[in-house]
């Protein structure tokens, strides 16, 4: 009896093996969790393509050629040298250019004219060629001059900041309108003391950095003059001093009133220009190429530039306005 039932056991434990056999066959041999963690891909996937590292290619900028127009029978892309008729479009001419002692007679006339105030402002543009040698620019600069004829009645407000009593009774003396130390950064923030001028020693100007947002331009420099030991020497410099800047390549600043003589005005113009022109070296050209002078409420004046310049600068001229004698077309030879 023991022997049939054994017999039965090994046939039923054959047939289980063979059983789960079977069953395991559609089944990988890894385990399910590793069966669901594999990712099933029905296409084949793409290859990128490499990108080719294309060479950076420089900016070329193509610098405007100035056309020669002296042996043209009309200026290049106008109409004529001058109009024949009194009435015509501006446009298609070449602006006239005129001797300065003859812009501000003109300019005087015109006020007569428009009856517009005998005292407003006369204002002088210089348009300048920054230009040094290869890549190299002048820097952008600030200064402070003193006109033969001030046109200014009162003198302007200066504020010294000086940590030192003797210093500042120094600078009361010699006509400041206010000097201290840092117990004035506060009145200044909130306004309490303003003044066209601020100066200060070395020393104190770490002390003032809180005040360079609220000052900007006017914050105490030594380019501009306005930080140095020499306090006497600075006040009198800025309390009668008149302060041009250069925007950009552009110098755009008031040099007398209309009611002002010509000969002042003619003096205040070529103290500007000079100061202007000594900023770039003679070798490198001619600083200004481009002046007008326009008063509050007239047109501006395009004037010759060659009768401005320094001596020195006279020779290397060689621009479109010496060619007109007063816009008509005229070789003008001045050199």
């Amino acid at each position: 009896m023991a022997a049939p039932s054994m017999s039965l056991l090994r046939v039923l434990t054959r047939c289980q093996s063979l059983f789960f056999t079977c069953r395991a066959a559609s089944v990988p041999c890894s385990s399910l969790t590793a069966h669901r963690q594999q990712t099933v891909r029905a296409y084949a996937a793409t290859k990128q393509k490499e990108k080719k590292e294309e060479p950076v290619q420089e900016k070329v900028v193509k610098e405007k050629k100035k056309v020669d127009d002296k042996d043209r029978h009309k200026p290049y892309g106008l109409t004529a040298w001058a109009p024949v008729d009194d009435v015509y479009m501006v446009r298609y001419y070449p602006k006239p250019v005129f001797e300065t002692h003859v812009a501000i007679e003109m300019l005087k006339n015109f006020q007569k004219l428009d009856f517009s105030p005998e005292n407003q402002p006369l204002y002088i543009n210089l348009r300048l060629d920054m230009k040094l040698e290869k890549k190299k620019k002048v820097d952008p600069f600030v200064s402070t001059i003193h006109l033969p004829h001030p046109f200014k009645s009162d003198n302007n407000r200066i504020v010294v900041f000086t940590e030192n009593p003797d210093q500042a009774r120094i600078a009361m003396e010699n006509g400041a309108t206010l000097a201290g130390g840092a117990e004035l950064i506060d009145k200044i923030l909130a306004d309490e003391i303003t003044a066209d001028f601020y100066l200060a020693e070395p020393e104190i100007l770490q002390k003032l950095l809180p005040l360079k947002n609220k000052l900007r331009k006017k914050f105490p420099k030594s380019k501009r003059g306005s930080v140095g030991i020499n306090i006497p020497k600075m006040i009198a410099l800025f309390k009668t001093g008149h302060e041009y800047m250069v925007e950009d390549t552009y110098v755009n600043t008031q040099v007398a009133t209309l009611d002002m003589p010509k000969e002042c005005i003619l003096e205040n113009i070529h103290a500007i220009v000079k100061d202007v022109a000594s900023r770039k070296p003679a070798e490198f050209g001619p600083f200004i190429d481009r002046a007008i002078i326009c008063s509050r409420s007239s047109e501006g004046l395009h004037l010759k530039i060659v009768e401005l310049l320094p001596q020195e600068e006279k020779k290397s001229v060689f621009t479109a306005e010496a060619y007109f004698m007063q816009g008509y077309g005229r070789a003008v030879n001045n050199f």
